[in-house]
């Protein structure tokens, strides 16, 4: 017998067809997420150091401020002008307060020889230090 090969039709089977693949296209948007991740991670961290060692001269003016040796009345009086002007315009509270205070202080500036601060100008210098904030 002679094997013959017919070519029978199947009707139950599909032909085969072509799949589309987006894995490809799911990776690349997926890494470009991760990229802008990435990069505003650095970002950020970079703006948190950034602003972490920044000098902030509102602190170390503070920080003069309240260290000012009083007993050197002229000396302090240029010093509390000086550092206290950073703080005046913070209110209309602190800009009152601080023209009262160098008015108190303009007698201790431009003499040779000057006497010790008197209680009343104590009593300002200490309560603007008091209002002073950073």
């Amino acid at each position: 017998m002679q094997n013959k090969i017919t070519d029978i039709p199947l009707h139950d089977i599909k032909p085969i067809l072509e799949i589309k693949e987006y894995s490809f296209y799911y990776f690349l948007g997926f890494s470009f997420l991760v990229l802008c991740m990435a990069c505003a991670a650095i970002y950020l961290i970079y703006k948190y150091i950034k602003n972490k060692n920044r000098y902030n001269i509102r602190k170390e003016h503070l920080k003069l401020l309240n260290s000012t040796n009083l007993d050197d009345a002229k000396k302090a009086a240029y010093e509390i002008t000086f550092y206290g002007a950073t703080f005046k315009d913070d209110t209309p509270e602190h800009m009152k307060m601080y023209d009262d205070m160098v008015l108190k202080l303009q007698e201790y500036k431009y003499k040779k020889e000057v006497e010790p601060l008197d209680k009343e100008a104590l009593k300002y210098i200490e309560l603007y230090r008091g209002m002073c904030n950073v």
